[in-house]
């Protein structure tokens, strides 16, 4: 090691405070490239993790291959595993009692099925042998056969077909509902043929079992070797890496092996946790919102680290002006600086490592117990580190610990001693340098334009505390608008469902009242919804009318009548108990809802759906009105080629939350929600006749529920469960909910942590002139006002600075967004008004905080103080 190596060394030890809070800064960055890595990749990990446990594990689906087919894939360099299957078909269930399921669905597994996909057993074993099976629990369950382990038994298995008379080949599957109606509009088993099997275990009801499937689940085993020369079976392919090349590549394979383009399929669900897509435009979302936010932590990384080495730059440079005067050249002052920088990398690269997995290890600790409270699922948070992130962590560290030692490096560089141990550099003195408005003095006092003439005198110092802050502002409004960008984005792409099961009949005639109320008192129940609804139409002024209509009708006038345009109108009447509710949630007057004599109604005025044009997730407002206008309505069929007239509706509120059970219109349709007698005011004869009714349950044990209204015995009643999409939309929901907030929550420490430590250095660094002002009268009450004073102005130029700048960067997020999703532009005004306040309350803290130490000291050793 060298002289000037070993004073710098020296240099480092007698300034231990600057030193340490060097060091300080740069393990902030560190730990904040580090965590932010390790969430991204935990995060998508248990979101492939949870994917895989509702809908199994496998990327490529080659459907109705043949052996020789099959045989291609599984030679494939792609391929790792090979999940082999097919629906053998449906068997009468002798004995049931459950009307609307009276078959069997039999489908087979080879072993890497029962393995790789979402079969959960819970007594016995998996089938080993082509005539043994594991049954549904849901038989025992619902249908009351009981089918016991040993068991053996004789099937007649077929196909289902339609038994329309105008199409009567038409084949059904499992998730085509049973048609048993009447006897024009029910279905048949053909193409049937004898198996016996023998029950070797009981497995919960599988997930892609549909609660309408007229079905229940058996599996059974078979392999390769079983294969006919003219069978089809379904290919799911478990590949070796998972490249975003794997769609042109199953492609190119299907095309090589005569396999239809048609039958392969892919699993969107979990491809997307790898961050793999064949929509476009979700390619593009995916690839800007990445740019974006890992250009904004890479600059704030760089900020952190910069401002640590810049906030003492006057400082070292006398040092180095030192080592000049003694025959140092600028070469070696210049690889002083880079030293000192490897110093502190050398320090604070492993401990910021360790520090940010600490820290998001902590973090997913509390998480795990809220996901565990908050959804049906054991799938946890784990630390995931890999070389990659670690190595990425390493090189932008030492990335940025090169740029923000360069510039002061060349700096000190070409400083000559003299100007260096005097530093007239750093120092400005003239007077339209340090000139200060009279407004301040006059309207704040002589200690904020003694506060204000410091920050200009020590312009370096005072710029890298706002820059410091103008960071920390940007990272937490950008990280806010990004995080609820992707929660809406999220909420944009599920359905919505907000029940568990809808009951109905299937030939739309009304449930009566006396079985509704044996389904509604249910142990399990705990909120049900009774909803009525049928079609009217209204003709809307085309200025009030949707935007994408707007478009319509400029290329389209015919749209048009009379300047106005036809929309359909959704009239759902909901049970009195549930409006009530539903009318105070949304902010309505219930008693001028039930009003006879002036019909009212709640209007949806904001849709969401997906464009089949573009595949756009859109939220777009469905109408342009406002409460207290009317809507006329008029019947949607014709008398006499008049239409046939309504009564007006005043619109009593808009809101864009549904009732329960409620589905979304697409453009063109609207919502509204009445009391039923307002529905039977406005409807005739025909409109209840076609009224169709449905009643919505929301249960704890929604499986329970579902069997307990089966053994009602009911014919021709649908109950549709729809528990374990509900479930998993909120899962996802959830898991995002808690991924952003940890994201905010992570930014929030390191940025409050960057402040501190920047302006605490700054004080600290400022110790002789505060000893200065004291030595020259100025009282502790005046010191306290000039540090309040310099906190405001610190918090004020960095929000004019900061709020325009996070304004741009969410501007970009939108528009990556608006790749795939289309929604409204929002400023995230609570997070706005949140940041302003904390900008003021830790830069007020943190100048608190360090004045009080600098207060104790004294005024005779300040002056005499060099190292910090």
């Amino acid at each position: 090691m060298n002289i000037v190596n070993k004073l710098t060394i020296r240099h480092l030890k007698q300034n231990k405070r600057r030193t340490l809070v060097t060091i300080i800064g740069v393990i902030i960055s560190v730990a904040m490239v580090m965590a932010v890595a390790t969430l991204g990749i935990s995060f998508m990990d248990v979101m492939q993790r949870q994917s895989i446990a509702d809908n199994g594990e496998w990327h490529v689906l080659y459907k109705d291959v043949n052996k020789a087919q099959l045989e291609a894939v599984k030679a494939d360099d792609a391929t790792q595993t090979v999940v082999i299957s097919r629906d053998r078909g449906y068997a009468s269930l002798e004995g049931g009692r459950n009307p609307n399921k009276p078959y069997l669905f039999i489908r087979e597994y080879n072993t890497q099925g029962f393995e790789l996909f979402p079969i959960e057993l819970s007594q016995g074993r998996f089938p080993q042998a082509s005539n043994e099976v594991v049954i549904s629990e849901e038989i025992a369950k619902s249908a009351k056969v009981d089918y016991k382990i040993g068991d053996s038994f004789t099937l007649e298995v077929g196909e289902r077909f339609s038994e329309d008379k105008e199409d009567i080949q038409r084949a059904l599957t499992q998730n085509d509902p049973l048609r048993d109606g009447d006897n024009q509009n029910g279905e048949i088993l053909k193409n049937t043929w004898s198996a016996s099997y023998t029950v070797v275990g009981v497995i919960k009801r599988p997930a892609w079992e549909q609660t309408w499937a007229p079905g229940y689940t058996i599996l059974s085993y078979f392999d390769e070797s079983m294969i006919g020369a003219s069978d089809k079976v379904n290919a799911a392919v478990v590949l070796n890496k998972v490249k975003s090349t794997l769609y042109t590549h199953a492609g190119d394979l299907a095309k090589a092996n005569t396999i239809d383009p048609e039958s392969v399929a892919f699993n969107n669900s979990l491809l997307r946790y790898y961050g793999i897509t064949n929509n476009d435009g979700l390619r593009r979302t995916l690839y800007s919102l990445t740019a974006i936010i890992m250009t904004v932590i890479v600059i704030g990384s760089v900020s952190l680290i910069y401002n640590a080495f810049a906030i003492s730059v006057s400082e070292r440079s006398r040092h180095l002006g030192m080592l000049s005067s003694v025959g140092a050249t600028r070469r070696q002052k210049r690889n002083s600086v880079f030293f000192e920088g490897m110093v502190i990398g050398v320090i604070s690269i492993p401990i910021g490592i360790i520090s940010g997995l600490v820290g998001i290890g902590i973090t997913f600790m509390f998480m795990n117990a809220m996901i565990q409270g908050a959804l049906w699922t054991d799938v946890k948070l784990k630390l995931i580190v890999t070389p990659l992130s670690l190595l990425i962590t390493c090189l932008v560290s030492m990335l940025t610990i090169f740029i923000s030692t360069y510039f002061p490096a060349i700096k000190a560089s070409k400083v000559s001693a003299m100007d260096a141990i005097r530093q007239t550099a750093d120092v400005k003195l003239t007077v339209k340098a340090v000139k200060t408005s009279k407004f301040i003095r006059k309207l704040f006092g002589l200690e904020a334009e003694i506060g204000l003439k410091n920050l200009k005198r020590n312009k370096r110092r005072y710029h890298a505390i706002v820059f410091s802050l103008v960071i920390s502002i940007v990272l937490f409004l950008t990280v806010s608008f990004f995080t609820a960008g992707m929660t809406q984005s999220l909420e944009l792409s599920q359905k919505g469902v907000n029940y568990d099961i809808e009951v109905s009949y299937s030939n739309g005639k009304r449930i009566d009242d006396q079985l509704m109320q044996a389904i509604v008192s249910l142990n399990d129940v705990t909120a049900y919804n009774v909803i009525q609804e049928f079609y009217m139409n209204a003709w809307v002024d085309e200025a009030f009318i949707a935007d994408e209509l707007q478009d319509r009708v400029q290329k389209d006038k015919s749209l048009l009548q009379d300047g106005k345009y036809s929309y359909d109108i959704k009239i759902h009447a909901v049970d009195d108990s549930s409006l009530q509710a539903y009318a105070k949630a949304v902010g309505a007057d219930y008693e001028q809802l039930m009003n006879l004599d002036q019909p009212a109604a709640i209007v949806m005025d904001r849709i969401q759906y997906k464009d089949k044009e573009t595949g756009k997730y859109v939220q777009t407002k469905a109408i342009y009105t406002s409460v207290g206008q009317r809507i006329e309505l008029t019947h949607s069929y014709k008398e006499n080629d008049e239409e046939t007239k309504g009564n007006k509706v005043i619109i009593a509120a808009l809101t864009d939350q549904a009732p329960m059970g409620m589905n979304a219109t697409g453009v063109g349709g609207l919502n509204i929600i009445m009391p039923k007698r307002v529905m039977n005011r406005l409807a005739d004869d025909e409109d209840l006749i076609n009224a169709s009714t449905y009643l919505h349950l929301k249960s704890t044990e929604p499986m329970r529920t579902q069997q307990e209204i089966d053994e009602l015995h009911e014919i021709n009643l649908n109950v549709n469960n729809v528990y374990q999409s509900r479930r998993s939309e909120e899962q996802q929901i959830v898991l995002m909910s808690v991924f952003s907030y940890g994201f905010i929550l992570l930014i929030s420490a390191v940025s409050i942590a960057n402040i501190f430590n920047t302006i605490s250095t700054g004080l600290a660094l400022r110790k002789r002139e505060f000893a200065m002002l004291k030595s020259v009268g100025m009282t502790p009450k005046g010191f306290a006002k000039m540090m309040n004073y310099e906190s405001i102005f610190y918090g004020v130029k960095s929000l004019l600075f900061g709020l325009p700048v996070s304004l741009v960067v969410m501007v970009l997020i939108y528009n990556a967004f608006s790749n795939k999703f289309s929604y409204g532009f929002t400023l995230p005004w609570m997070s706005m008004v949140s940041v302003i306040v904390a900008v003021f309350v830790i830069v007020g803290s943190a100048i608190a905080y360090s004045g009080a130490k600098v207060k104790k000291e004294n005024i005779i050793d300040a002056l005499k103080q060099e190292n910090i």
